[in-house]
C-alpha cells in the first residue's frame, strides 16, 4: 500500500515547487503599478500629466502679436523699460530666477513661503514643485515650436542676465514663456499649500515672470500667454490623484515647519525689496 501512494507523495512536492517557480515568473515579468516617480536629488522626475491630459497651447493661445500692431508696441516699450534696469540688484536677481534645476529650483518660492524646501526634510512639496514644473513647461512646448519667435536679445542684440543660456534659447521659440508658466503655476499651488501666505506668493509668481523681461529673453506677450498657460497647467493637475495626494501631503510638511518654527534661510527682505522694482508698463 505505502509503495502505491510514494509516486503521488513525491509529485505533489515536485508540482507545487513547479507551481510556485511559475507564479514567480509571472510576477518578474508582470507590469509594475503605475506609481509616481519620487522626485528627488538621486532620481529622475517626470510630470504627473500624460501627453494627452497636457493643455493644447497651439489652441489655447492667440498667434504672437505682429510687428506694427499696438500689442508689439507695447511688448518693445516694456522691454526697453526691463533693459534699463541692467546691471542693477533687480538684473542680478533675474539671473537668480532663471534657475530652474532642481535642487536650486525648488527655493525660488522660500520667501513667499517662508519655509526652505528641501528634498529630505520637505519631499511631498519638492517633489510636488519639480513635476509640477515639467507639465507647466510642457504646456507652452507646442507654441513655442510652432510660433519659433525670436527673444528680445535676438532684436536688440543687447545682453542678457544669463550668458550662458543664450544659444540654448536661440533655438528655442519665445511665446509663450515657459518660465512664467511655471513660475505661475508654482504660485497657484503654493497659495492652495499655504493661503496664509498667498499674497506674497501670487506676488512672486508675477515678479518671477517679470524677471524674464528684465534679463532679456522675454517680451511682455511671452509673459501675458505664459501665465495662462500656468493656470491651465494646474486646472488640469487638479484632476490626477497622484497630484492631489502630493498637495495634501505637501500641506502637512508646510504645518510641520510652521510649528516646528522653521522659516527661510534667505535675505527675504533684500529679496522683497528688489523684486518692487519693475518695468513700469508691465502688466
Amino acid at each position: 500500500m505505502s509503495s502505491s501512494f510514494t509516486p503521488t507523495l513525491v509529485l505533489r512536492p515536485l508540482l507545487g515547487a513547479a507551481l510556485l517557480a511559475a507564479l514567480a515568473g509571472c510576477a518578474s515579468t508582470a507590469a509594475p503599478p503605475a506609481t509616481p516617480v519620487e522626485a528627488s536629488v538621486t532620481t529622475k522626475a517626470v510630470g504627473y500629466l500624460p501627453a494627452e491630459a497636457v493643455p493644447a497651447s497651439l489652441a489655447l493661445v492667440p498667434a504672437p502679436p505682429a510687428a506694427g500692431s499696438a500689442g508689439f508696441a507695447l511688448d518693445e516699450q516694456v522691454s526697453r523699460e526691463a533693459r534699463a534696469l541692467r546691471d542693477s540688484p533687480r538684473f542680478a536677481q533675474a539671473h537668480r530666477d532663471a534657475e530652474l534645476g532642481f535642487p536650486a529650483g525648488a527655493n525660488q518660492f522660500s520667501c513667499a513661503i517662508d519655509v526652505d524646501v528641501d528634498a529630505v526634510k520637505t519631499p511631498a512639496l519638492y517633489r510636488l514643485l519639480e513635476r509640477s514644473r515639467i507639465d507647466a513647461s510642457a504646456a507652452t512646448r507646442t507654441a513655442k515650436k510652432h510660433y519659433q519667435r525670436a527673444r528680445p536679445f535676438m532684436v536688440n542684440n543687447e545682453p542678457t542676465c544669463s550668458p550662458e543660456d543664450e544659444q540654448d534659447l536661440r533655438g528655442n521659440g519665445s511665446y509663450p514663456s515657459g518660465h512664467t508658466s511655471i513660475g505661475w503655476a508654482w504660485a497657484l499651488i503654493l497659495s492652495e499649500i499655504a493661503p496664509d501666505r498667498a499674497d506674497a506668493i501670487q506676488a512672486r509668481g508675477r515678479n518671477y515672470g517679470e524677471s524674464r523681461l528684465v534679463c532679456n529673453v522675454h517680451w511682455q506677450s511671452d509673459i501675458l500667454e505664459g501665465r495662462f498657460m500656468g493656470a491651465a497647467a494646474v486646472a488640469r493637475l487638479h484632476d490626477n490623484a497622484a497630484f492631489n495626494k502630493d498637495l495634501i501631503a505637501a500641506r502637512r510638511e508646510i504645518a510641520a515647519a510652521r510649528k516646528s518654527g522653521l522659516h527661510s534661510s534667505r535675505d527675504c527682505a533684500t529679496e522683497e525689496a528688489v523684486l518692487k522694482v519693475r518695468p513700469e508698463s508691465a502688466l
